[in-house]
């Protein structure tokens, strides 16, 4: 009697497709919540039905390829194909007549268009999407050099508007042999960028904080935000800009100033009305401790807030007699951390060195303080 077999299982062959993400879907996670294409068509539309990729689609290639390749314009179409369909944001078709002919249309269609205005309602929707607050506006300013002649970058007119001179001028990167453009940025208190643009090479940034002020204001929309920037801001027509407009300001007063040499000798012969304005707060392994705050002699390790960048010490090093606001008196080394692990001395002694100069430095403070 023949036996039957069953037929031997038939192998299946599986094909591998490898796909190259990135950052891509997190960046574009991001663009969609700020609805930026809808933005950039907004301000920059594409009017000839001829174009086969649009000019917003073909700036937001731009834009995702500064974030994640910066590639030049020419190698655009290799980057975009280089990575997982759709994630440029574009269709197979749009791929497909993606050039760096078609990208350089775009961009010149965005140097015609009103880029401040586009760039405050892109700066409005971060605010309102993600619950950023103006309420602190940093600013600060550097300088881009360029490598070349640039003869023709002398601030000429194209198709109606004036683009930027690049010429030399006072260089921050201490290159005074390069021409350059002065970069302005300006960022919130959390580090976010809330308003940029640039200015000619030869510019002075003192001229540069009135314009950036009222662009600032208008994305805040209110005056009182506290805009923070170095010396440069204090001057007379700027200071008295902002505060006629109801608006707040920290700088740095050079000593040039008139108002430097009349409080140095004021100062001499006057005590000044000191105002409490903040008490800072030692954070130790029990808890956090405030000026007027008594400690036994043998307190636990020291730990200064972390924004201080100070070390912390072992408990045998640093003691404080009990009693408000005395200064701690250093003890013998201890050849063991107050953590448990061992340490030298000399690792000890850089703690307790390190942590009496801070407490030194707070206990003054509160003192003239108070």
């Amino acid at each position: 009697m023949a036996q039957t077999q069953d037929p031997p299982h038939q192998r299946v062959r599986f094909d591998l497709h490898s796909e190259r993400l990135g950052p891509l879907p997190l960046i574009n996670h991001f663009l969609q919540r700020l609805d930026l294409e809808a933005l950039l068509d907004k301000y920059v539309p594409t009017i000839d039905r001829r174009c086969a990729v649009p000019h917003a689609r073909a700036l937001g290639v731009v834009l995702r390829s500064i974030i994640v390749e910066r590639e030049p314009i020419y190698r655009e179409q290799e980057t975009v194909h280089g990575f997982a369909q759709g994630l440029f944001g574009l269709s197979t078709e749009e791929m497909e007549h993606l050039s760096d002919d078609r990208i350089g249309r775009a961009l010149d269609r965005l140097f015609d268009a009103d880029r401040a205005v586009l760039l405050t309602e892109v700066v409005v929707a971060v605010g309102q999407r993600f619950g950023v607050t103006f309420d602190e506006c940093h600013n600060d300013s550097t300088t881009i050099s360029f490598c070349g002649q640039y003869r023709a970058a002398t601030r000429r007119a194209i198709r109606g508007r004036a683009a930027l001179a690049i010429t030399y001028g006072h260089s921050k990167a201490r290159r005074p042999d390069l021409k350059q453009l002065l970069f302005i940025l300006t960022v919130t208190g959390e580090g976010v960028p809330c308003q940029f643009r640039c200015a000619d090479g030869n510019t002075n940034d003192s001229v540069t904080h009135i314009d950036t002020w009222n662009a600032l204001r208008a994305v805040a929309g209110r005056a009182d935000f506290l805009y923070i920037a170095d010396s440069k801001l204090c001057s007379r027509d700027n200071l008295d800009y902002i505060d006629r407009a109801g608006g707040r300001f920290v700088t740095v007063l050079p000593r040039s100033r008139l108002e430097d040499e009349l409080f140095r000798k004021w100062i001499q012969t006057n005590t000044p009305p000191w105002e409490l304005v903040w008490v800072p707060t030692l954070i130790t392994a029990t808890g956090p401790v405030t000026a007027g705050t008594s400690i036994g002699r043998c307190c636990p390790p020291w730990k200064p807030a972390a924004s201080f960048g100070f070390g912390a010490a072992c408990s045998r090093c640093i003691s404080m007699p009990g009693g408000t606001r005395t200064l701690p008196r250093p003890a013998k080394n201890s050849r063991r951390c107050a953590l448990g692990s061992p340490a030298p001395e000399r690792a000890c002694a850089e703690r307790r060195k390190s942590t009496w100069r801070w407490l030194r430095y707070w206990s003054s403070t509160m003192s003239a303080a108070t």
